[in-house]
């Protein structure tokens, strides 16, 4: 499957929003979607899954936003002029409603830096810090008002998994 570099943008962005947030509000860490609304941008809704092993959760999304997730990714600290090594046999899914959503290998073209907290789960520094990622990601166009069920997965080939299972309020 060949990287689409529409959704490269968004998972750099996504990097950045794990690192905004402090260790025991880290999305990844979060057992009950909690802290889910923390530190979104207006115009996406970022969801997040584990460091590995499977979540639940339960968060409020506002209407109208698009949502954008990882099946399966991963970053690196330092300077790079070069894309991240895609993980050959990763695979990931992903659905909404018990509908297949495609999930698509996207990564940064080259490092990008990342403030984040002081022992963020990034870069664990609260200085800018160069970051390469790369991953199988899902974009949701906006779901519509009501209750939903947003499930996704992968896993890299090898002992590595993650999984994480949604109920989202749209409103």
């Amino acid at each position: 499957m060949l990287p689409d570099p529409a959704l490269a943008p968004l998972a750099v962005r996504w990097v950045a929003w794990v690192a905004a947030h402090r260790q025991p509000v880290n999305p990844l860490k979060d057992d009950s979607g909690r802290h889910g609304g923390r530190h979104q941008p207006d115009d996406v809704w970022f969801l997040a899954g584990t460091f590995g092993g499977g979540a639940s959760r339960r968060c409020v999304v506002p209407a109208g936003r698009p949502l954008f997730f990882p099946a399966i990714c991963y970053w690196q600290v330092g300077r790079r002029n070069d894309p991240v090594e895609p993980m050959p046999d990763a695979s990931g899914h992903a659905e909404l409603d018990g509908a297949a959503v495609p999930v698509r290998p996207a990564g940064s073209a080259a490092s990008f830096p990342v403030r984040g907290f002081f022992n963020n789960v990034v870069s664990a520094w609260p200085w800018p810090v160069q970051v390469s990622c790369w991953g199988l990601w899902g974009l949701v166009p906006p779901p519509g008002p009501g209750t939903h069920r947003l499930t996704f997965a992968g896993h890299d080939g090898g002992r590595f998994w993650v999984e994480a299972e949604y109920e989202l309020e749209v409103r």
